[in-house]
């Protein structure tokens, strides 16, 4: 399939599929005619890649994350259409287990993606942090606005 096909496949723009070719995430084969060319094995990767960065992942993390998308993919079986990433570490359902895939898992991939993931989610608590005091202010400001105006002062007027 082509690019714009691949693309709406995955939900992303073909933008988006360049500029990951760009940064050596995904390997487009040409045809004849120069197009870019996509399959059933790249749609499952840009089904991974969208699924890490959804998840909260930068394309830096995802890059640092190499070994891991040519083995075993993240995500959520699909058992209608085929195309959906698998799971964390179960096989090809296609293909079947890949010997080299675990190994690589086990050899060091595994700690990078714990690793990447402990970071962004600290990140993501912080963040969220942040945000519950920003929340906690805003309605502590309501409630006061609230109370001045059901005592029928206006917002900012202290009362003499």
């Amino acid at each position: 399939m082509r690019i714009g096909e691949a693309a709406a496949a995955v939900g992303v723009t073909p933008r988006a599929l360049r500029y990951y070719e760009q940064r050596g995430l995904l390997a487009a084969r040409r045809g004849p005619s120069g197009h870019r060319e996509y399959g059933q094995e790249d749609i499952r990767l840009l089904l991974t890649l969208r699924h890490l960065m959804d998840s909260g992942l930068t394309i830096s993390d995802v890059q640092s994350l190499a070994g891991l998308l040519a083995g075993p993919a993240l995500g959520d079986d699909d058992p209608g259409g085929g195309t959906a990433p698998r799971r964390c570490g179960g096989p090809d359902p296609e293909r079947g287990p890949d010997p080299g895939a675990a190994a690589a898992w086990e050899g060091g991939v595994h700690e990078s993606f714990v690793s990447v993931t402990l970071r962004r989610l600290a990140g993501l608590d912080q963040r969220i942090e942040r945000l519950t005091e920003i929340r906690d202010r805003l309605a502590h400001s309501l409630d006061q606005c609230s109370a001045r105006r059901s005592e029928g002062r206006a917002p900012g007027d202290e009362g003499s």
